[in-house]
């Protein structure tokens, strides 16, 4: 099944854009998501493959337009609202706040 979370096995969309010397986190906030979602994961909260089928239902085009830690941000917050872990308003009150403190 070829869906936008596999694009780099599809034919004809050309090589994926690499970056030479590509640090592992580009932003803090990168790093900080890398910690939250393996946290969650080692608390059991979910697996690999929970976060892998919640990333694979992010629409296509948010993907296309989205960065790899945006992606992530995207599968655990779904997973957080599907078991009832945390609501919409409160992923969008501490997205806001930590904007406010610029950790965007």
């Amino acid at each position: 099944m070829n869906s936008m979370h596999d694009i780099g096995g599809l034919d004809g969309v050309g090589p994926l854009p690499l970056e030479e010397n590509e640090p592992f986190f580009h932003e803090e906030w990168e790093r900080r998501m890398f910690g939250v979602k393996v946290a969650l994961a080692i608390e059991g909260v979910y697996n690999i493959d929970e976060t892998r089928w919640a990333m694979e239902r992010i629409p296509a085009l948010r993907w296309l337009q989205s960065s790899y830690y945006e992606q992530w941000v995207d599968g655990v917050s779904r997973s957080l609202l599907e078991k009832n872990i945390l609501t919409e308003a409160e992923i969008d009150a501490r997205i806001e706040k930590l904007r406010s403190q610029g950790e965007s």
